[in-house]
C-alpha cells in the first residue's frame, strides 16, 4: 500500500468496505495471497453488526443421520419460498462445510457435543439440527477470531472513515472516496478491486434489531452509481425483536425449545404452523404473532407477546442463552427464568441489495453484464441466495462463504489487471454532498427527517402491507426527500462531526427505502416476507421473477427480466410447515 499523507491519498490493491464477517474474510482472503487489502468501515471492526448474530452458522456437517448436503439445500430453497436460485444455494451449502472447519482451525470456541464434535442446535425452517454454535454469541467469537487472523496478515484499517462515493468510469471501477471521521477531510483510495460489504440497512424502520450503524450506506452508493439494487422489497421481520426496543432475543431461545406464548397462555403457532411450531420459518412466525396482536390476543391487549424458557430451567438458560438472559432483564426488567420476555416483530434482515453473481461481481442488468474490479458479499449484496425469506443461520454463513469467495475473485483479478486511472475530479461529488449540508440555510434537522421516516416505514411497510398503506409511503418519502433538500448541519468541525454524518446517512436511508415501497408496490403477489392483505396468495404464474431496480432522472425504474434459477428437481410447491 502506497499513502501520500499530503494528498489523502491512498494506493492498495483491494480495499474492502465494511468490517463485518464478510469484509474481514475478504480482506483475509486477499491478504493471504500476498497482495495489499485495506479495509474502510465507519465503527472500529469488533463493533461491526455481525457480532450482533447470536444463534449459530448453518452447516450440514451431519452430526444427526437425518441431515445431508441435499436437506439443506432444500430447506434454503422452500425456505426462500421458491425465490432463491437454485444454482447459488447449491454453491452455498457445498461450501459451508468448509467454511465452519476453516473457522474451527482458527481458533473459533464452538460449543462442544460430549464426544467433542462441534454443536448444533435446531432452528426455524430447518429440518434438522445444524446451527453449529458457541453458547449465543456465535457471530461475537467468529468476528473477533477473523479481526485477530487479519491483523496477523497484515490487512491495513482505516476506522471511521464513511464512504461517499465510488470512482466507476466505463463499468470500471477505480476505487472510492471516504471521509475521515475521526480527523475530517476527504481521502482518495485508489484500488484495482472493490468490495462493498456494508451490511444491513434495518435503520429505516424504527423498530428493529439493526445496529445505528445500518444505513444502508452500500445500497445507496450502488443507486447513486447508476448501478441496480435486486429484490428489495424483501426485508425480514425476526418474531423475536425484545418490546419496544427491538433488541434481537436470538431464535436459539428457541432451538433450545422456548415457546411463544398469546394472552390466553397458548402456544399458538400450532394454528399456523402445527408441524414446526416455534421453529417454523421467520416469516411465518412474524405474521403469527402479528395476526394473534392485530385479534386482540397480545398480552393484555397490546402490541406484543411472550418468549416464555421458565420450562428450559435456569442451568440450561445461563449455560446456552446467557445474552438472552442478559437482554430481558437490562432493558425490561424481566428475569427470563422466572417470567415470560415480552416481543413482538423487529425489521431485521434485508434479502435484498446489490445485484450481483455467484462469483460476487456486481452486475449492471438483468443479463448479467459486469461492473469490472467491484464486487458485493454479506447482507448488503443479493446474489439471490436467500429469495424472499431468509433461514436462520444461513446469514453467518453467506457472509463468511461468499465474503472468501469474493477475496479470491479479487485477488485473481488483481493479478490480471493493473490499475486504472482516476477520474479527472475525483472528489467532486463527495466533496458536493459536503457542501450541500454545510453550506445551506434551511429550516429543517436530519434528526426529525429520519423519525418521520422510520415511524412511517415500521407503521405502512411492515409485516402485513396493502396499496393504500404503500402508497401513504410513497408521498411520505417524498415529502421527506424534498425536506432533506433543505436540511442545515449545525456543526462545521471536522473532528468526529457526527452531526454531519447522520446528515450524509439520512440520504442514504431516503434513497433506498423509495426503492422497497416501489419494488413492493410493483409485487402483486404475497412471497416469503413480503405479503400483501390485497394480494394474500403467491403467483408463480406472474411474480416468479427478480426486481431489478434503478435511480434514472430522479425516480426509480423497475425491471422484471431476470429470472429465477430453478433445478428440475426443486420445482415450487406449496410452502407448508
Amino acid at each position: 500500500m502506497k499513502t501520500d499523507e499530503a494528498r489523502n491519498y491512498h494506493k492498495i490493491d483491494a480495499v474492502i468496505v465494511g468490517a463485518g464477517l464478510a469484509g474481514l474474510r475478504a480482506a483475509l482472503e486477499v491478504a493471504k495471497s500476498g497482495l495489499s487489502a485495506a479495509v474502510i468501515s465507519k465503527v472500529y471492526p469488533t463493533r461491526s453488526h455481525s457480532g450482533g448474530a447470536q444463534g449459530g452458522i448453518a452447516a450440514a456437517l451431519a452430526n444427526v443421520s437425518e441431515d445431508s448436503l441435499e436437506a439443506h439445500m432444500f430447506d434454503t430453497i422452500k425456505g426462500s419460498d421458491y425465490l432463491a436460485d437454485q444454482n447459488i444455494v447449491e454453491k452455498f451449502v457445498n461450501e459451508a462445510l468448509k467454511t465452519v472447519y476453516e473457522f474451527e482451525h482458527m481458533g473459533v470456541p464452538f460449543s462442544r457435543t460430549a464426544d467433542g464434535r462441534i454443536n448444533q442446535r435446531p432452528f426455524g425452517g430447518h429440518s434438522a439440527p445444524r446451527a453449529c454454535f458457541a453458547q449465543d454469541i456465535t457471530g461475537h467469537v467468529l468476528l473477533h477470531t477473523l479481526y485477530e487472523q487479519c491483523l496477523k496478515h497484515n490487512v491495513f484499517f482505516f476506522n471511521e472513515f464513511q464512504v461517499l462515493s465510488l470512482l466507476i468510469e466505463n463499468d470500471l471501477s477505480r476505487g472510492l472516496v471516504a471521509w475521515d471521521i475521526r480527523n475530517g477531510g476527504l481521502h482518495i483510495f485508489h484500488a484495482r478491486a472493490v468490495l462493498l460489504a456494508t451490511g444491513g440497512y434495518g435503520r429505516a424502520f424504527k423498530v428493529t434489531s439493526n445496529a445505528h450503524a445500518n444505513t444502508g450506506d452500500g445500497v445507496g452508493l450502488v443507486l447513486e452509481a447508476g448501478l441496480p439494487l435486486e429484490d428489495m422489497e424483501f426485508v425480514q421481520f425476526h418474531p423475536t425483536g425484545l418490546y419496544k426496543h427491538g433488541i434481537l432475543l436470538s431464535e436459539a431461545a428457541r432451538g433450545e425449545g422456548a415457546y411463544i406464548i398469546n394472552d390466553q397462555g397458548e402456544r399458538f403457532m400450532k394454528t399456523y404452523a402445527a408441524a414446526k411450531m416455534e421453529l417454523a420459518p421467520r416469516d411465518v412466525v412474524s405474521r403469527a404473532e402479528q395476526t394473534e396482536i392485530n385479534g386482540g390476543r397480545g398480552i393484555g391487549g397490546k402490541d406484543y407477546v411472550y418468549l416464555d424458557l421458565r420450562h428450559l430451567g435456569q442451568k440450561k438458560i445461563l449455560e446456552r442463552l446467557p445474552q438472552i438472559y442478559d437482554l430481558a432483564l437490562n432493558y425490561l426488567k424481566v428475569d427470563a427464568v422466572k417470567e415470560p420476555v415480552p416481543i413482538q416483530p423487529t425489521a431485521h434482515y434485508s434479502m435484498g441489495g446489490i445485484a450481483a453473481n455467484m462469483n460476487t461481481e456486481v452486475i449492471k442488468d438483468a443479463r448479467g453484464t459486469m461492473v469490472k474490479g467491484l464486487y458485493t458479499a454479506g447482507e448488503s449484496s443479493c446474489l439471490s441466495l436467500h429469495g424472499a425469506n431468509r433461514l436462520g443461520t444461513n446469514s453467518l454463513q453467506d457472509a463468511a462463504t461468499f465474503g472468501r469467495i469474493a477475496g479470491m475473485r479479487m485477488s485473481a483479478f488483481c493479478r490480471e489487471n493493473g490499475y486504472s486511472d482516476l477520474p479527472a475530479s475525483p472528489l467532486e461529488k463527495a466533496q458536493a454532498k459536503i457542501d450541500h449540508l454545510w453550506q445551506k440555510e434551511g429550516q429543517e434537522k436530519h434528526a426529525a427527517i429520519r423519525e418521520d421516516l422510520q415511524v412511517n416505514m415500521t407503521k405502512l411497510m411492515g409485516v402485513f402491507r396493502n396499496q393504500d398503506d404503500m402508497l401513504k409511503m410513497q408521498a411520505v418519502i417524498k415529502e421527506l426527500q424534498e425536506r432533506y433538500q433543505k436540511v442545515t448541519v449545525d456543526d462545521h468541525g471536522m473532528v468526529f462531526n457526527l452531526d454531519l454524518i447522520e446528515a450524509l446517512e439520512l440520504e442514504n436511508l431516503l434513497s433506498f427505502s423509495e426503492v422497497i415501497v416501489e419494488s413492493a408496490l410493483a409485487r402483486k403477489e404475497s412471497r416469503g416476507a413480503h405479503f400483501r392483505t390485497d394480494f394474500p396468495k403467491r403467483d408463480d404464474a406472474q411474480w416468479l421473477k427478480h426486481t431489478l431496480a434503478w435511480r434514472r432522472n430522479g425516480k426509480i425504474v423497475l425491471d422484471f427480466s431476470k429470472e429465477v434459477v430453478i433445478y428440475p428437481q426443486y420445482q415450487p410447491q406449496e410452502r407448508k410447515y
